[in-house]
Protein backbone atom coordinates (compact mmCIF):
# COMPACT_ATOMS: atom_id res chain seq x y z
CA UNK A 1 0.00 0.00 0.00
CA UNK A 2 1.64 3.51 -0.97
CA UNK A 3 0.23 5.13 2.02
CA UNK A 4 1.32 8.62 1.27
CA UNK A 5 -1.01 8.84 -1.96
CA UNK A 6 -4.25 7.19 0.51
CA UNK A 7 -6.33 9.91 2.20
CA UNK A 8 -9.39 9.15 4.79
CA UNK A 9 -11.71 9.71 2.27
CA UNK A 10 -10.82 5.85 0.95
CA UNK A 11 -12.50 4.77 4.23
CA UNK A 12 -16.14 6.67 3.19
CA UNK A 13 -18.28 8.51 5.19
CA UNK A 14 -20.52 8.26 8.22
CA UNK A 15 -22.98 10.68 10.15
CA UNK A 16 -22.27 12.18 13.81
CA UNK A 17 -26.09 13.85 13.77
CA UNK A 18 -25.81 16.52 10.94
CA UNK A 19 -22.38 16.05 10.15
CA UNK A 20 -20.13 14.44 7.79
CA UNK A 21 -17.48 12.46 9.32
CA UNK A 22 -14.78 9.87 7.21
CA UNK A 23 -14.46 6.86 9.25
CA UNK A 24 -10.79 6.86 9.72
CA UNK A 25 -10.23 9.52 12.23
CA UNK A 26 -7.87 10.15 15.13
CA UNK A 27 -7.91 10.03 19.01
CA UNK A 28 -5.55 11.78 21.00
CA UNK A 29 -5.41 9.92 24.14
CA UNK A 30 -1.11 9.28 22.81
CA UNK A 31 -0.42 12.53 21.60
CA UNK A 32 0.90 14.48 24.70
CA UNK A 33 3.36 11.92 25.58
CA UNK A 34 5.71 8.75 24.77
CA UNK A 35 5.06 6.14 25.88
CA UNK A 36 1.61 4.68 28.36
CA UNK A 37 -1.19 7.47 28.37
CA UNK A 38 -3.01 8.61 31.59
CA UNK A 39 -0.24 8.59 33.91
CA UNK A 40 1.01 11.07 36.47
CA UNK A 41 5.06 10.42 35.15
CA UNK A 42 4.58 10.35 31.46
CA UNK A 43 7.43 12.05 29.42
CA UNK A 44 5.92 15.07 27.12
CA UNK A 45 6.28 14.54 23.73
CA UNK A 46 7.81 17.77 21.46
CA UNK A 47 5.26 20.45 20.93
CA UNK A 48 6.44 20.86 17.48
CA UNK A 49 5.69 16.83 16.94
CA UNK A 50 2.52 16.63 18.32
CA UNK A 51 1.55 19.39 16.29
CA UNK A 52 2.93 18.08 13.00
CA UNK A 53 0.65 15.01 12.99
CA UNK A 54 -2.70 16.79 13.87
CA UNK A 55 -1.67 19.02 11.28
CA UNK A 56 -0.73 16.05 9.00
CA UNK A 57 -3.82 13.78 9.98
CA UNK A 58 -6.39 17.02 8.56
CA UNK A 59 -3.85 17.07 5.22
CA UNK A 60 -5.12 13.52 4.88
CA UNK A 61 -8.05 14.28 5.30
CA UNK A 62 -9.18 13.23 8.66
CA UNK A 63 -11.94 15.24 10.40
CA UNK A 64 -13.08 13.64 13.36
CA UNK A 65 -10.54 14.30 16.06
CA UNK A 66 -11.35 12.21 19.51
CA UNK A 67 -9.78 13.91 22.71
CA UNK A 68 -10.68 14.88 26.21
CA UNK A 69 -9.45 17.22 28.72
CA UNK A 70 -8.22 14.51 31.36
CA UNK A 71 -5.88 13.91 27.93
CA UNK A 72 -2.31 15.29 29.20
CA UNK A 73 1.04 14.65 30.42
CA UNK A 74 3.25 17.10 32.16
CA UNK A 75 3.97 20.10 30.08
CA UNK A 76 1.25 18.79 27.80
CA UNK A 77 -2.66 18.45 26.83
CA UNK A 78 -4.41 17.26 23.91
CA UNK A 79 -7.01 20.21 23.78
CA UNK A 80 -4.13 22.65 23.86
CA UNK A 81 -2.44 20.70 20.99
CA UNK A 82 -5.28 20.86 18.91
CA UNK A 83 -6.08 24.18 19.34
CA UNK A 84 -2.61 25.11 18.63
CA UNK A 85 -2.10 23.22 15.46
CA UNK A 86 -5.74 23.70 14.04
CA UNK A 87 -7.25 26.76 15.18
CA UNK A 88 -9.27 28.58 13.30
CA UNK A 89 -10.76 25.22 13.02
CA UNK A 90 -11.72 24.13 9.03
CA UNK A 91 -15.73 24.00 8.62
CA UNK A 92 -15.67 20.04 8.06
CA UNK A 93 -13.57 19.17 11.27
CA UNK A 94 -15.52 17.48 14.01
CA UNK A 95 -14.04 17.49 17.30
CA UNK A 96 -15.58 14.64 20.30
CA UNK A 97 -14.55 15.08 23.75
CA UNK A 98 -15.47 13.11 26.94
CA UNK A 99 -16.70 13.98 30.27
CA UNK A 100 -17.01 12.11 33.27
CA UNK A 101 -13.82 11.16 34.13
CA UNK A 102 -11.09 13.78 35.50
CA UNK A 103 -7.77 13.55 36.28
CA UNK A 104 -6.04 16.47 39.54
CA UNK A 105 -2.58 18.95 38.23
CA UNK A 106 -0.22 15.95 39.28
CA UNK A 107 -1.85 13.41 36.98
CA UNK A 108 -4.00 11.86 39.78
CA UNK A 109 -7.39 10.57 38.90
CA UNK A 110 -10.76 12.18 40.38
CA UNK A 111 -13.68 10.54 41.34
CA UNK A 112 -15.78 10.32 38.50
CA UNK A 113 -18.04 13.94 38.14
CA UNK A 114 -21.22 14.57 39.29
CA UNK A 115 -24.63 16.10 37.19
CA UNK A 116 -23.67 18.87 38.88
CA UNK A 117 -20.12 18.63 38.22
CA UNK A 118 -20.63 17.97 34.40
CA UNK A 119 -21.02 21.42 33.25
CA UNK A 120 -17.61 22.35 34.68
CA UNK A 121 -15.95 19.68 32.58
CA UNK A 122 -17.76 20.73 29.74
CA UNK A 123 -16.54 24.12 30.17
CA UNK A 124 -12.91 23.33 30.47
CA UNK A 125 -12.90 21.46 27.18
CA UNK A 126 -14.09 24.87 25.30
CA UNK A 127 -11.67 26.73 27.14
CA UNK A 128 -8.97 24.45 26.20
CA UNK A 129 -9.98 24.05 22.26
CA UNK A 130 -11.14 27.76 21.88
CA UNK A 131 -14.73 26.97 21.43
CA UNK A 132 -18.39 28.58 21.94
CA UNK A 133 -19.41 25.12 21.66
CA UNK A 134 -18.15 21.29 21.44
CA UNK A 135 -19.68 19.09 18.40
CA UNK A 136 -19.89 15.84 20.20
CA UNK A 137 -19.80 15.64 23.98
CA UNK A 138 -19.34 11.39 24.98
CA UNK A 139 -20.28 10.86 28.89
CA UNK A 140 -17.87 8.26 29.80
CA UNK A 141 -19.22 6.29 32.93
CA UNK A 142 -17.83 3.35 34.94
CA UNK A 143 -20.03 0.52 36.05
CA UNK A 144 -23.68 -0.61 35.48
CA UNK A 145 -25.57 2.02 37.31
CA UNK A 146 -28.41 4.74 35.71
CA UNK A 147 -26.69 7.40 33.75
CA UNK A 148 -30.15 9.19 33.79
CA UNK A 149 -29.17 11.96 35.92
CA UNK A 150 -25.29 12.43 34.27
CA UNK A 151 -27.24 12.14 30.98
CA UNK A 152 -29.95 14.60 31.59
CA UNK A 153 -27.39 17.51 33.04
CA UNK A 154 -25.42 17.16 29.30
CA UNK A 155 -29.16 17.32 27.89
CA UNK A 156 -29.52 20.31 29.60
CA UNK A 157 -25.90 21.64 28.31
CA UNK A 158 -27.57 20.56 24.79
CA UNK A 159 -30.13 22.37 24.99
CA UNK A 160 -28.36 25.64 26.11
CA UNK A 161 -26.33 25.61 22.77
CA UNK A 162 -23.11 24.72 25.08
CA UNK A 163 -23.17 21.20 23.35
CA UNK A 164 -24.22 20.12 19.79
CA UNK A 165 -24.75 16.41 20.17
CA UNK A 166 -24.56 13.78 23.15
CA UNK A 167 -22.46 10.45 22.85
CA UNK A 168 -22.04 7.83 25.27
CA UNK A 169 -18.61 5.99 26.19
CA UNK A 170 -18.07 2.63 28.12
CA UNK A 171 -21.65 1.49 27.99
CA UNK A 172 -23.65 -1.98 28.56
CA UNK A 173 -26.65 -1.46 25.97
CA UNK A 174 -29.18 -0.87 28.79
CA UNK A 175 -27.58 2.32 28.88
CA UNK A 176 -27.83 3.22 25.67
CA UNK A 177 -31.79 2.82 25.65
CA UNK A 178 -31.85 4.90 28.95
CA UNK A 179 -30.24 7.76 27.28
CA UNK A 180 -32.22 7.65 24.05
CA UNK A 181 -35.25 8.00 26.70
CA UNK A 182 -33.69 11.30 27.50
CA UNK A 183 -31.62 13.12 24.09
CA UNK A 184 -30.63 11.62 20.91
CA UNK A 185 -26.91 9.98 21.04
CA UNK A 186 -24.87 10.01 18.06
CA UNK A 187 -22.23 7.63 19.12
CA UNK A 188 -21.31 4.82 21.15
CA UNK A 189 -17.39 4.70 22.13
CA UNK A 190 -16.62 1.44 23.57
CA UNK A 191 -13.13 -0.93 23.78
CA UNK A 192 -13.61 -3.13 20.38
CA UNK A 193 -11.47 -4.97 18.03
CA UNK A 194 -10.28 -8.21 16.91
CA UNK A 195 -11.53 -10.96 19.97
CA UNK A 196 -14.35 -8.67 21.22
CA UNK A 197 -16.47 -10.42 23.68
CA UNK A 198 -20.56 -11.12 22.69
CA UNK A 199 -21.05 -8.02 24.66
CA UNK A 200 -18.99 -5.99 22.80
CA UNK A 201 -20.38 -7.76 19.54
CA UNK A 202 -24.18 -6.68 20.77
CA UNK A 203 -23.76 -3.78 21.22
CA UNK A 204 -21.98 -2.91 17.85
CA UNK A 205 -25.06 -4.69 16.55
CA UNK A 206 -27.85 -2.89 17.82
CA UNK A 207 -25.86 1.02 16.78
CA UNK A 208 -26.59 -0.56 13.96
CA UNK A 209 -29.55 -1.54 13.52
CA UNK A 210 -30.33 2.06 15.27
CA UNK A 211 -28.39 3.60 12.80
CA UNK A 212 -25.92 5.11 15.34
CA UNK A 213 -22.10 5.27 15.24
CA UNK A 214 -20.02 2.85 17.01
CA UNK A 215 -16.67 4.34 17.67
CA UNK A 216 -14.02 1.80 19.11
CA UNK A 217 -11.41 2.49 21.17
CA UNK A 218 -8.13 0.15 21.54
CA UNK A 219 -8.70 -1.91 18.44
CA UNK A 220 -5.10 -1.29 17.49
CA UNK A 221 -3.93 -1.99 21.17
CA UNK A 222 -6.57 -4.51 22.38
CA UNK A 223 -4.90 -5.64 25.70
CA UNK A 224 -2.30 -3.46 25.75
CA UNK A 225 -4.91 -1.00 25.90
CA UNK A 226 -3.20 2.70 27.54
CA UNK A 227 0.17 1.10 26.63
CA UNK A 228 0.04 0.59 23.13
CA UNK A 229 0.18 -1.99 20.22
CA UNK A 230 1.18 -5.50 21.82
CA UNK A 231 4.80 -6.78 20.68
CA UNK A 232 3.34 -9.60 19.47
CA UNK A 233 0.06 -10.30 17.42
CA UNK A 234 -1.90 -13.61 16.60
CA UNK A 235 -0.68 -15.81 13.65
CA UNK A 236 -4.15 -15.42 12.11
CA UNK A 237 -2.88 -11.18 11.68
CA UNK A 238 0.53 -11.84 10.84
CA UNK A 239 -1.00 -13.90 7.92
CA UNK A 240 -2.66 -11.36 6.71
CA UNK A 241 -0.65 -8.71 7.22
CA UNK A 242 2.22 -10.29 5.55
CA UNK A 243 0.17 -11.55 2.45
CA UNK A 244 -1.01 -7.88 1.93
CA UNK A 245 1.99 -6.09 2.60
CA UNK A 246 0.68 -4.21 5.55
CA UNK A 247 0.94 -4.14 9.20
CA UNK A 248 -0.59 -6.00 11.78
CA UNK A 249 -2.01 -2.76 12.77
CA UNK A 250 -3.58 -1.67 9.36
CA UNK A 251 -4.89 -5.25 9.70
CA UNK A 252 -6.68 -4.53 12.86
CA UNK A 253 -7.90 -1.34 11.87
CA UNK A 254 -9.20 -2.88 8.12
CA UNK A 255 -11.19 -5.80 10.46
CA UNK A 256 -12.69 -2.80 12.55
CA UNK A 257 -13.87 -1.42 10.15
CA UNK A 258 -15.21 -4.14 7.73
CA UNK A 259 -17.57 -4.76 10.80
CA UNK A 260 -20.39 -1.90 9.43
CA UNK A 261 -20.72 0.97 7.63
CA UNK A 262 -21.82 2.86 11.12
CA UNK A 263 -18.09 2.13 12.58
CA UNK A 264 -15.63 5.12 12.92
CA UNK A 265 -11.98 4.26 13.69
CA UNK A 266 -10.07 6.34 15.94
CA UNK A 267 -6.81 4.74 15.73
CA UNK A 268 -4.37 7.84 17.80
CA UNK A 269 -0.37 8.02 17.90
CA UNK A 270 2.40 10.52 17.99
CA UNK A 271 4.67 9.16 14.87
CA UNK A 272 4.11 10.85 11.06
CA UNK A 273 4.83 7.35 9.31
CA UNK A 274 2.12 5.59 11.51
CA UNK A 275 -0.59 8.00 11.07
CA UNK A 276 -0.21 7.96 7.07
CA UNK A 277 -0.33 3.64 7.72
CA UNK A 278 -3.40 4.15 9.94
CA UNK A 279 -5.03 6.65 7.83
CA UNK A 280 -4.19 4.41 4.59
CA UNK A 281 -5.71 1.11 6.35
CA UNK A 282 -8.61 2.71 5.24
CA UNK A 283 -8.58 1.71 1.60
CA UNK A 284 -7.75 -2.06 2.90
CA UNK A 285 -10.71 -4.18 1.78
CA UNK A 286 -10.62 -7.78 3.19
CA UNK A 287 -11.79 -10.76 1.36
CA UNK A 288 -14.27 -12.80 3.04
CA UNK A 289 -11.75 -15.79 3.89
CA UNK A 290 -9.40 -13.28 5.49
CA UNK A 291 -12.18 -11.67 7.34
CA UNK A 292 -13.20 -15.29 8.68
CA UNK A 293 -9.51 -16.22 10.10
CA UNK A 294 -9.34 -12.85 11.60
CA UNK A 295 -12.81 -13.99 13.62
CA UNK A 296 -10.66 -16.75 15.10
CA UNK A 297 -7.78 -14.59 16.12
CA UNK A 298 -7.60 -13.80 20.10
CA UNK A 299 -7.77 -9.58 21.14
Amino acid sequence: MTSQTITAAAAGTWKLGDRTVHRIGFGTMRLPQHGEALVPDAVPRDRDQAVAVLRRAVELGVNHLDTAAFYFSPLRSANELINRALAPYPDDLVIATKVGPGRDPSGDWLPHATPGQLRGQVEENLRQLGRDHLDVVNLRIVGTDSIADRFGALAELRDAGLVRHLGLSNVRPHHLAEAQAIAPVVCVQNMYGIGASPEQEELLRICGEQGIAFVPFYSIAGSGRTVGAPAHDSDEVHAVARARGVSAAQVRLAWTLHRGSHVLAIPGTGDLGHLDQNVAAGSLRLSGDELADLQRATA
